[in-house]
């Protein structure tokens, strides 16, 4: 385990070290966002915005390794919420499996439309908040084309690196 963890660690200052930022999820995910969207990323690392997208909308970043029909959200937050997500799962127990980070999906959520649903259904806005599935399926940007944010092909093939597939 200790060997293991030094390996990590060490693996975690290379990031670090590209990123300039801790290796969390969170950093990464806004850094990839960022390379690959051309994204502004905020100067100070901000849970609520984390940078604007090439229209100036506002963009809160998440990353998550499996996609549980969850996100985190804030009131007053970003205009918009640009999702990185592995594979879609059902929460259960984590016992006996791992979270390997790759990129299966990306969502692009319009925040405004995405509050009134969840202020309709009564359901809590915050850490955590449950989407609904026909949701998810609408802000669908990738693998599915999307008219509304078209992705180019280098997008779509800097997204494959991130694959779980990648040969």
């Amino acid at each position: 385990m200790a060997k293991l963890i030094e390996q990590r660690n060490s693996i975690d200052t290379e990031l670090a070290a590209i990123i300039r930022r801790p290796a969390l999820p969170g950093h990464l995910g806004d850094w990839i966002a960022a390379r690959i969207f051309g994204i502004t990323l905020e100067p100070q690392a901000n849970k609520a915005v984390g940078g604007r997208l090439d229209d100036g909308r506002t963009v809160g970043i998440r990353w998550y390794p499996k996609r549980e029909n969850i996100l985190d959200l804030k009131e007053g937050g970003p205009e918009t919420y640009l999702v990185l997500t592995g594979p879609k799962s059902v929460p259960a127990s984590s016992v006996g499996t791992s979270r390997p980070l790759v990129i299966e999906a990306v969502y692009l959520f319009d925040a405004a439309a995405l509050m009134d649903d969840l202020r309709a259904r009564g359901c809590n806005i915050g850490m955590a908040s449950s989407v609904r599935e026909e949701l998810w399926r609408a802000a669908e940007v990738y693998p599915r084309p999307n008219p509304a944010f078209p992705l180019t092909d280098d997008e779509r093939q800097l997204l494959a690196l991130f694959s779980p597939h990648q040969p």
